[in-house]
């Protein structure tokens, strides 16, 4: 009857750590001290939607860098280098060439702070 128990534990412990994992119970991610607003208007501001489609920016319809639209989810690593993370997206965002030199993203001379708020505005995607 105790090795029951111990399974039931162990299962239950299993669907408990696989729903976390899954998003389930856990915190939209958040890139701290980040303005989504101010995102939303850097990426107009820098042009950002001449080479990507971007959701809600108006005129952010390009095709020469990838769709941004669903960001968190549809781009698992960013420039098939860094895990999708708020904090890499900024690191990018910032400076494109220090990640991938030779690469077709320019540096637009973003500052960290902008990096962090338009990461911020492409994580609400």
């Amino acid at each position: 009857m105790r090795a029951r128990a111990t399974s039931a534990a162990a299962v239950a412990a299993l669907v408990a750590a696989l729903a976390v994992g899954c998003g389930a119970g856990t915190k939209p991610e958040v890139v701290s001290g980040a303005s989504v607003s101010q995102g939303h208007d850097l990426i107009a501001h820098f042009g950002c939607g001449a080479c990507h489609q971007i959701g809600g920016v108006s005129g952010a319809d390009g095709h020469v860098g990838p769709p941004l639209k669903n960001f968190k989810k549809s781009i698992p690593f960013i420039v098939g280098k860094l895990p999708n993370t708020p904090a890499n997206a900024a690191r990018w965002i910032e400076n494109p060439q220090a990640i991938l030199p030779q690469g077709i993203m320019p540096n637009l001379g973003v500052t960290p702070q902008q990096a962090r708020d338009i990461a911020a505005y492409l994580y609400t995607q």
